[in-house]
């Protein structure tokens, strides 16, 4: 793979999952020689043993934010992953000066006080047991490679439903901040109607120019069905 100047990466994975959803891509952007990380959200992936009722998506920012702040990262590529997308929104109010371009991978793009939703609503069949109702199990994906989806389906955990019914806080949206802005869309499933949220942000970005935009013909699992893509991508991006 060319090498580029060496750019420094923050990947926020999505929902159900955790920093193992992009090791296929941290090893490209790696080989390339540059900087990446994969901060894994509290409750799920391999911090599923600190799930609580109380983890919601403030604590899902903070994750980042010390992530970025810890490790002293500036003039970052910060890229949020569906759910993810939420949780660098979020982020923006704390680090936004340490930002040089923002990515949504097929992600929420909410303004301040949306909230991701509950998927399937708040009558969530599988979410009204006693006891677990904090709880919000992780629907059935479709992977390219069956061989993939066994792997990161073995992996999808439950998530804590206020990660999904806290309202993202903002001061400022993101066309505001001067670091630059691309939103991925997946495109290899027929477009639904009414649209999603993905689609809705795509639809809004697409011609705007305050954004970068670009597509993927995979399902909405990108980062498991075209890292090497995914990875070309953002070393352009970078």
């Amino acid at each position: 793979m060319e090498h580029y100047a060496m750019a420094t990466f923050v990947l926020v994975h999505g929902a159900w999952s955790g920093a193992h959803d992009f090791r296929r891509v941290r090893d490209l952007l790696q080989r390339a020689g540059h900087r990446v990380f994969t901060p894994s959200l509290t409750g799920i992936g391999e911090r599923a043993h600190l799930a609580s009722p109380q983890v919601g998506l403030t604590t899902h920012v903070t994750d980042v934010v010390n992530c970025i702040r810890y490790e002293d990262l500036h003039d970052i590529v910060l890229l949020g992953f569906s759910y993810g997308g939420c949780v660098i929104t979020g982020a923006l109010d704390h680090i936004a000066d340490r930002v040089r371009h923002l990515v949504y991978l097929d992600a929420f793009l909410p303004a301040d006080g949306q909230a991701a939703g509950v998927p399937g609503g708040a009558t969530h069949p599988r979410i009204t047991a006693l006891g677990d109702s904090w709880l919000v199990p992780p629907p059935l994906r479709e992977f390219e490679d069956p061989e993939v989806g066994a792997w990161v389906t073995a992996r999808r955990t439950p998530q804590p439903i206020g990660t999904f019914t806290e309202p993202v806080r903002l001061t400022r949206p993101p066309e505001e901040y001067p670091f630059t802005r691309t939103y991925i869309k997946a495109i290899g499933e027929p477009r639904p109607e009414p649209p999603g949220p993905f689609w809705t942000a795509a639809d809004r970005v697409a011609k705007s120019p305050d954004w970068r935009y670009h597509e993927i013909t995979s399902n909405h699992q990108i980062p498991s069905n075209r890292p090497e893509e995914l990875a070309a991508l953002l070393l352009e991006l970078a």
